[in-house]
Parts: C-alpha cells; structure tokens; sequence
C-alpha cells in the first residue's frame, strides 16, 4: 500500500487524480441546503460535514504534518474532532457525537478544505526529499477519500430517510435517475466452476503504474477450490419477495442464531428502506420514494439477510475466493457513482456471469481476517484495515456509489453482519 512511485512519471498524474477526487466529493454536495450537512441518525453513520473535514484531515495528519517544511495546523482542534479512529495520532471526538459538531461551520469546513488541497499540490510539485513516500501516502490518501465518497451518499440516504417527509437527496427528475429500464431481467442460472488452484490477493505494486490495493488484500496467495456452481446475476426484489412471502421472517429454521435475534430485536420484516401502501410495495432511494421494481437487485439487506434468503433457497453464499475467482475472468463493467443514478439497475444479458462489479456490494460467507502472511503497516496508517478482522463478513464488488476507478477484483469490503444501511445485496452460490 505504500510501496514506492516513479516521481519522473507519477507527479503530474497523483496531482491530476487528486484534484479530481477532492472536486468530485465537493460536487456530491451540490444537491445539499446547510441545514443536511449535520445530520447523524446512528453511531455508524457520520455527518456529510464530518466526512469532507476527515478526509482533509487525513491528508494533513499523513502527509503536510510530517513532510511540509514550517508545518502550521488550519486548526489546532481540528486533529482530536476529525480523527476517526487513529489511536496512534491521538485521542477522537465521540463517533455518536459527531451530529453536534454545529462549530466549525460548513464555511469553515470548506475552507479547510480548500486549504489543505492547495497545500498538498504545492508539496508535491515543491518537494525533493522524500517525494516517493509523499506521493505514496496520497495515493492512500486519495483511495481513502474515494472510500468517504461512498459513505457520504450511504450515510445521508440513511440519515434523510428519518424525515417523515422523505425527502429526496437530489432532483428525483434528473434524467439520469429517472431513465426507464427497458431491458428484459435475465433468467437466473447457475454457472459451474472447476476444481483447482486460484491465486487470491494482491501483492503491493510499484506505485501508480500497477494496480493500487489496500495491505489487506495481500499478499498474493493460492487457494484451492473444490468445484461450485455461482449464481449468473444478483437476486432481484421479486425473488426476494416470494421468500417474504413463504414466511421467510417468521422461519427460525432459515436463519442463523445470531441472526434471528437481530432481526426480532429489530423487528425486520423487509428490507431497509421499504414500506407498503395497500398492496404495492414502495421504497425510499436518493432519487425520492419510488415503486419497487421487482427486477431489480434486492438492496440494503443485511449479512443474516442474506444467510436466510440462501438457505430458503438451498443455496449458500459464495465465499469471498470463489467470487473473486469468477470476477477476474470479467472486465470492470457495471454502474458506478460515476453513472449517477445512485440506484442499483437491472441486469443486460451481456455475460454468462451478470452484476459482478458496481450496483451493490455482495455479501460472501468469509469473515474478515488476514490473508497468510498478511503484515500490519508499521505507524498509524496500519490501524487503516488491520486492526478491524474480527467479527465482521466480507462483501465485493463494489455498488453503484463506488467509483469505477477505486475498485478492482480483490478489493474487500467489510461490514458486521446486521449492517443494512450500506448498499449490498445477495448473490447465491451452490456446491458441486
């Protein structure tokens, strides 16, 4: 993750994505009035403010403090109210309190902002000493950012959906978002897979002339697979349906322990976002209150969810190897934020295996743990992935507000099994 770069080669290129990155989170805010940015409806979630000053602080901690000659904090207070979990660097603000944070203003979080973007180009395009591991760090930087991006969208679509009003992120009439599908939903079918050695993960590169990847999907490794079947697309809201239907919330049998305790102390009986008025189901997206169609991807379910749903179906989620195996065979197709219809879609019939990357994040049956020979990064930025493998269910792919450019075959998500907030969904798996 922090291997070294080719200053002759890699400046102006790190200089160009940064800038890009930084401009592609103010614009996700374009849609927002003052009174959206403060708001926190749980603990996991964080205030769109609180992300775009966190970012910012990321790349002041790393990079301006230890590498930028006569270094001056924006704001000395700034380092305890936007650390987010960096034990190393210092205390935190409380994550549940982070919705009181009315000071700084958004004013002020902006010209942090801006600060700190103008800041770090002028070190790159000024430093000679240590420019590799400066260029490095921003690279992560800039990774990190893109991983903000998608929890701002997350975070607020939970946040606004707690207004009775349901009000909508942005513009339900944007053309983009309201674009009628017209493609036929693809039968369901299961794709066989042979038995054999797959490599798994991959080793840190050179810098910005490989492929980026975060330590945790390292290193390289084989891996033998017995023989499985993968199912061809996502599962659509119909198919989840016709599992609500035969009982599936009220089936003890369907649902691992752990599982059927969350769901009946938090009185599930649908996926996060739907509601029904008489007989037609509606759910809540960015883009307003729309009606379910029943071909798309079911979305916003949890891990035990989805552990249900495949056992109703005499199947199983596929494990985190199994999916990555399949995905390398693949090109990185699908709707990504960049699309911006920030809803997951239908699939188009155009491979044997549908809806591998972008539209939502799949859950897989691997716990989040170290791959053999996985080493924690010395310093603050090892707390990044290392310190979370425990307790917690590997998703992949990536969904439809996760930048094309950040995602890759071996990226792992990871979430804790009841979290529903997050845009996944569920693709079954069988054996042979």
């Amino acid at each position: 993750m922090l291997d070294k770069v080719k200053p002759e080669t890699s400046i102006e290129a790190v200089v160009e994505q940064f800038h890009s990155v930084r401009a592609l989170t103010e614009s996700l805010c374009e849609h927002l009035d003052v009174e959206d940015y403060n708001l926190q409806a749980m603990p996991e979630t964080s205030p769109v403010k609180w992300h775009l000053a966190h970012t910012s602080w990321f790349f002041e901690t790393f990079i301006l403090k230890p590498f930028q000659t006569g270094f001056e904090p924006f704001d000395r207070d700034f380092e305890y109210l936007f650390n987010s979990y960096y034990n190393a660097v210092g205390a935190q603000f409380p994550r549940p309190r982070r919705h009181l944070l009315s000071r700084p203003t958004v004013s002020q979080v902006e010209q942090y902002r801006h600060s700190v973007t103008q800041a770090v180009i002028k070190l790159i395009k000024q430093s000679e000493q240590h420019l590799e591991q400066i260029l490095a760090l921003v690279i992560l930087g800039i990774n990190h950012e893109q991983q903000h991006q998608e929890l701002l969208l997350t975070d607020l679509k939970y946040n606004l959906f707690q207004n009775p009003v349901l009000p909508c992120y942005r513009n339900s009439h944007s053309s983009k978002s309201n674009t009628k599908q017209k493609t036929e939903l693809s039968k369901h079918q299961w794709v066989e897979f042979e038995p054999g050695l797959c490599q798994i993960g991959q080793d840190v590169g050179d810098g910005v002339d490989s492929k980026f990847a975060f330590d945790n999907e390292s290193p390289k490794h084989k891996h033998y697979l017995e023989a499985f079947q993968l199912g061809s697309r996502l599962v659509t809201n119909g198919e989840f349906i016709e599992f609500m239907d035969d009982g599936g919330y009220c089936r003890a049998d369907l649902w691992l322990s752990d599982g059927w305790v969350t769901k009946n102390e938090q009185d599930w009986s649908s996926p996060l976002y739907w509601f029904k008025d008489g007989d037609t189901w509606y759910h809540y997206t960015l883009n307003g209150v729309t009606k379910l169609c029943m071909d798309e991807p079911v979305s916003h379910v949890s891990f035990y969810e989805a552990d249900a749903h495949a056992t109703w179906k005499g199947a199983r989620l596929p494990t985190e190897q199994e999916w990555e195996r399949v995905a390398l065979e693949y090109s990185l197709e699908g709707n990504f934020l960049e699309a911006q219809h920030f809803a997951p879609s239908l699939s188009k019939r155009k491979r044997l295996v549908e809806q591998l990357y972008g539209e939502l994040w799949q859950w897989t049956s691997s716990s989040y743990s170290p791959y053999p020979g996985y080493q924690i990064l010395p310093g603050a930025v090892g707390e990044y992935n290392g310190k979370f493998m425990a307790n917690q269910y590997v998703l992949r792919g990536g969904s439809c507000v996760s930048s094309r450019e950040h995602l890759r075959a071996s990226y792992r998500n990871f979430f804790y099994p009841d979290a529903r907030w997050q845009f996944s969904g569920i693709r079954l798996a069988k054996n042979l």
